[in-house]
């Protein structure tokens, strides 16, 4: 049976209207977070240093279950202080689910701060000591046309003695208006907590030691939305 060239023609009109309505999906990345401070803690050293380099290890990022999305999550500006009520932006996404952005930006800032090369993925010299990164993301909130609030707890060790660090700081960013500033504050926390890592390592390099009390950070619990799950922490290679 043959279909009439009308009706052809009103079905391709109506998918087309269909696809126009449709809202494009804007996507975002954290990388290239900036650093708070243009001067690398250490200085330039050439070729003769190559094997005293810091070499890092980011592991991957704990966030709150909530985050582990592509989707963004953001809070409206003027909830009452005790509102748990989030929204999860369909149309509006991270290149990759949030733990992973946040884990490659925590890997370019760090080392780009720290004078090091980051040797998660692969390039480490043999019999080269490696500082291991673990962060956890505790306590988030993106708050549109507000302001930006981050808590991280992080563990430093060296691969080949017993030099450690355990330290966590509270950090806030501008929020600025609409979602493009929200996201440039998100780097900014990123960064700022990027700082303070990348100067403990530098210390445990340099003293073997690191001063936890220089991130002026409070000793605060986790903090979640009531039924909330732990952390989610991804395996390597997920």
């Amino acid at each position: 049976m043959r279909v009439p060239t009308r009706l052809l023609a009103f079905a391709a009109a109506a998918l087309a209207l269909a696809a126009c309505a449709a809202p494009a999906v804007r996507y975002y990345s954290l990388a290239g977070a900036p650093v708070t401070s243009a001067a690398s803690l250490v200085p330039a050293r050439g070729p003769a240093a190559v094997q005293s380099q810091i070499h890092l290890d980011v592991g991957p990022v704990g966030v709150p279950e909530r985050l582990a999305r592509p989707q963004m999550v953001v809070r409206s500006n003027g909830l009452d202080s005790g509102s748990t009520q989030v929204q999860v932006l369909e149309q509006q996404r991270w290149t990759s689910t949030f733990d992973s952005e946040l884990r490659d930006a925590f890997g370019g800032a760090i080392a780009a701060r720290a004078g090091a090369v980051d040797v998660t993925r692969g390039g480490r010299l043999p019999g080269h000591p490696v500082y291991r990164i673990a962060i956890r993301l505790q306590h988030f909130e993106a708050i549109l046309d507000d302001r930006v609030e981050a808590r991280f707890g992080w563990t430093i060790t060296r691969s080949d003695d017993s030099r450690s660090a355990i330290c966590q700081a509270a950090v806030t960013a501008p929020g600025g208006k609409g979602l493009d500033e929200l996201v440039q504050g998100v780097q900014e926390v990123v960064a700022r907590a990027a700082d303070r890592i990348a100067a403990q390592v530098v210390q445990l390099q340099a003293a073997g030691k690191a001063n936890c009390e220089t991130t002026g950070a409070p000793s605060l619990a986790p903090s979640r939305l009531p039924g909330e799950a732990d952390a989610v922490i991804p395996q390597r290679g997920s």
